[in-house]
């Protein structure tokens, strides 16, 4: 239940600052306007990368080998006219901040009241509510250690060897990762665990969702200490062979405390309601 609450004090604190909802915003046909910026900044291995998402956009975050962040935004915005679009153009976009291995990059907006009175004077409230959304595409050194704040929409991470940190309130996920200190928090959607190595190459990692189904494929062989939980309704389905219960425990339809392969890092995995499958890469559901 611990889990749960973690996860209702995240949404609540991202909902107060998104509180994108107004009576007055405009009833009649909207254009839409889309942007893009690219942008490059130098970083050393073993540097952090924060991301600090807009309400609504997909995120795809992919490690190389180079020593630079490259960032690729969409910024799609929706009004009734082009004087609106200006005005929502010049607030509903982002800013990066640049250290010798720290690169920010911050979302702001309509969504984030505090920054809306600090920064902005006589802004029309007809505009607050607007639908708008960044769709963001980040390389990044392999081994970054990232910071991540979502709203809603489709997350993909890949190729990243790290600390990760990761929050979202609404995402289809499809996370491969082979180690590092990760924890993973999401409200609710359907997130897509893989990994592509026979051992976790750090020492754990946790992942919880509130509401959905989380699936997590694992290599032939692979060896791992496995805690899995679903804390209200729904079930836990294993078909990954070379898991079996550690000693004094069982593998029970919502919890399991197993081994896999000979052990090793501790990986926990939390659902609140919804269902969670083990299964071998390759393997049908």
């Amino acid at each position: 239940m611990k889990s749960l609450v973690l996860i209702a004090a995240f949404l609540l604190v991202f909902v107060a600052a998104s509180g994108q909802k107004n009576n007055r915003a405009p009833t009649g046909p909207l254009i839409t306007r889309t942007a893009t910026r690219h942008e490059t900044y130098r970083m050393p291995p073993a540097g952090t990368v924060t991301l600090s998402a807009a309400p609504a956009g997909s995120i795809i975050i992919e490690g190389w080998q180079q020593n630079a962040v490259d960032i690729t935004a969409t910024i799609e915005l929706q009004g009734p006219d082009a004087a609106a679009l200006d005005q929502l153009a010049a607030v509903n976009t982002f800013v990066v901040d640049v250290d010798s291995d720290h690169v920010r990059v911050l979302t702001t907006g309509t969504h984030d009241r505090v920054f809306m009175k600090k920064t902005t004077k006589n802004f029309p409230k007809t505009l607050i509510g607007l639908p708008w959304k960044i769709d963001f595409h980040l390389k990044v050194p392999a081994l970054t250690d990232l910071e991540i704040d979502a709203g809603d929409g489709p997350i993909s991470l890949s190729g990243v060897e790290g600390a990760l940190r990761l929050n979202a309130l609404h995402s289809d996920a499809n996370l491969t990762l082979t180690g590092g200190l990760v924890s993973v928090l999401i409200q609710s959607g359907t997130v897509n665990l893989t990994i592509p190595a026979r051992s976790w190459h750090g020492l754990s990692a946790e992942l919880k969702l509130a509401s959905g189904n989380l699936n997590i494929d694992l290599m032939p062989g692979f060896s791992a200490d496995i805690n899995a939980d679903v804390l209200r309704f729904g079930e836990i389905k294993n078909t990954f062979t070379g898991l079996q219960p550690r000693e004094g425990s069982s593998l029970a339809a919502r919890s399991i405390s197993a081994r896999a392969g000979s052990g090793g890092a501790t990986l926990n995995f939390t659902v609140g309601d919804g269902t969670i499958v083990i299964k071998q890469s390759g393997a049908s559901p």
